[in-house]
């Protein structure tokens, strides 16, 4: 005779013995994360605007809060020229990315390995420029880019310096700085900020006066960005 089944003990309803029933949960759907995705992207937006503040508002500051409006005697450069991914030669040979030049204010100068005319004057005016600056010259470096392979002249080279010496092609000048210079056109000095733009040039046949202005310019730069330039790189 077939068992019965024996009755559930005391306190259990027969109904607890029902086979259990497993429940798989949906996995949370893109809909659900957008608003926190949101809600990164505009913490990350705010972070980036905060950091690029500084130099919006030095720039800002030298541009258009100034009273004269306009630059003493250099000429602004606008837009700025960015530098290019291109790399020059120094006088040992080695390879040198122009990268390597950011962080720092430039002074620039360009002119052939020969150094003709008054190319030996506007080395000497570039470097009293930048003396001129006093406590802040540390963070103004000064460079002479060559566009060509000619030799620089021995007596020259023993008078450099701290200048910085690069040669690079025609091509880079004329991307970085403008229309590459030929013996027909002024030569000029070439402002570059710290992020690698160019953004003024002076002519670099002044006289005493024209350099007390020139380095007004400078200054007014240097002053309107110390909020986030620091010397050295």
């Amino acid at each position: 005779m077939p068992s019965q089944p024996s009755p559930p003990p005391p306190g259990v309803s027969a109904e607890s013995d029902e086979p259990l029933s497993l429940t798989v949960h949906s996995l949370p759907t893109s809909a659900a994360t957008t608003p926190s995705d949101a809600r990164n992207r505009w913490k990350l937006l705010a972070i980036v605007f905060i950091c690029s503040l500084p130099v919006l508002v030095s720039y800002y500051a030298y541009f258009v809060v100034r009273p004269e409006g306009r630059a003493a005697y250099g000429e602004l450069v606008s837009p700025a020229r960015p530098m290019p991914e291109a790399t020059g030669t120094d006088l040992q040979g080695t390879q040198v990315p122009l990268a390597t030049l950011k962080k720092q204010w430039l002074l620039v100068s360009v002119a052939s390995g020969a150094c003709p005319a008054n190319c030996p004057r506007e080395l000497y005016l570039q470097r009293q420029l930048r003396e001129m600056l006093g406590k802040d010259k540390a963070r103004v470096d000064r460079v002479w880019l060559v566009p060509d392979d000619t030799t620089i002249p021995p007596d020259l080279q023993r008078q450099l310096g701290d200048l910085i010496v690069l040669r690079v092609n025609p091509e880079t000048v004329t991307h970085w700085l403008g229309a590459a210079p030929t013996a027909a056109d002024p030569a000029y000095f070439y402002v570059v900020d710290p992020l690698g733009n160019t953004m003024m040039r002076m002519l670099a046949n002044m006289d005493s006066a024209a350099a007390a202005k020139a380095r007004r310019d400078l200054e007014r730069l240097l002053r309107a960005t110390a909020s986030w330039d620091e010397p050295g790189r």
